[in-house]
């Protein structure tokens, strides 16, 4: 499991939190607490995105 599958599963369990509540003030915290994770998992999958095309022009360095 990378560490953006985890903070999506982490999303999803907040959003289910927030719409399992009839409090708004819990559901409001919930839902920023989504929005946190999924600002999370997409910073992970761009730094991943990004490492790979790093490692792959070094890797293309080397080879020349």
């Amino acid at each position: 499991m990378t560490h953006s599958d985890f903070c999506r599963q982490q999303a999803a369990k907040a959003q289910a939190d927030a719409d399992a509540t009839k409090l708004d003030n819990v559901r409001d915290r919930c839902l920023r607490s989504m929005t946190a994770w999924t600002d999370m998992a997409d910073r992970a999958e761009r730094v991943a995105a990004e490492r790979e095309v790093r490692e792959a022009a070094s890797a293309a360095a080397r080879a020349l």
